[in-house]
């Protein structure tokens, strides 16, 4: 018989000991469960490493009792002051560092806008948690097929956050577009949360030459505030500039080894 490994993944402990109890009872399906994010890459790590990776991962839309909303995810290395990580930044963390793990985010209520965001964060399915458990077993099995499982109720909520969220792309990629390779590394400075001195630092530019940039930045796309160009550039799929230093060289020779 093919065992399905699934981890539930969820901070409030009665819940997640019963679902993982009820789980367990199954003969094809052995279950685990972790009480955080960082508990739970942990355990996908140590599970990986041992050879018995897990297959499906059951997450709390809200963990650590932060709800997403429209915000960007948290890097799930570091989550808030308290060590927490949201369900949705946990699913973009598992979705980059274990692809081969389906993620199903387990809610208190339907919401498309929520539910939208994790898929779009890598999520295979969106179930209630009041759901039968043979509807859940529905859907673990189903994930592992690559199907993607949401409440009908929710399909065209979804669609329609989806494809709003399509469209707020690609005008922001457009916008982004209109930049100087000049401006667009700023942007990324700005995106990696360097502020004008860190900027100026990094690309041999004095102060004022990166304020000026800061401010065509700003006009080209439309925003008053370094951090609605960030969220646009999020938006647009443009990330932090690599702080480790390798990007340096090329700037040098981008500026054809002018360092002013």
């Amino acid at each position: 018989m093919v065992r399905i490994r699934v981890l539930v993944v969820d901070d409030h402990r009665i819940f997640a000991e019963s679902l993982a109890a009820a789980l367990a009872a199954e003969p094809d399906v052995d279950v685990s469960a972790a009480g955080s994010g960082p508990t739970a890459l942990r355990c996908l790590e140590r599970a990986g490493a041992e050879g018995r990776r897990f297959d499906v991962l059951l997450v709390d839309a809200d963990l650590g009792g932060n709800v997403p909303g429209g915000r960007a995810a948290v890097p799930v290395q570091e989550g808030n002051a308290d060590g927490l990580v949201d369900g949705i930044s946990l699913v973009t963390g598992v979705r980059g560092a274990h692809p081969g793990v389906r993620t199903v985010v387990l809610a208190e209520k339907d919401d498309p806008r929520r539910a939208a965001l994790a898929l779009q964060a890598g999520a295979c399915g969106w179930v209630a948690k009041d759901c039968s458990l043979s509807r859940l077993l529905t859907v673990i099995r189903g994930v592992l097929r690559d199907e993607t499982h949401l409440p009908p109720a929710l399909l065209t909520g979804v669609l329609r956050e989806l494809t709003a969220a399509r469209k707020h792309r690609t005008e922001s990629e457009r916008l982004v577009e209109s930049l100087t390779p000049r401006e667009r590394e700023v942007l990324r400075c700005m995106v990696a949360g360097l502020g004008r001195k860190a900027v100026a630092e990094r690309l041999y530019l004095s102060p004022h030459t990166v304020r000026t940039h800061m401010q065509n930045v700003l006009g080209k796309l439309g925003v008053h505030s370094t951090l609605a160009a960030v969220a646009l550039a999020r938006r647009a799929g443009v990330g932090p500039v690599d702080l480790t230093g390798g990007d340096l060289a090329g700037d040098v020779v981008e500026r054809g080894g002018q360092l002013a």
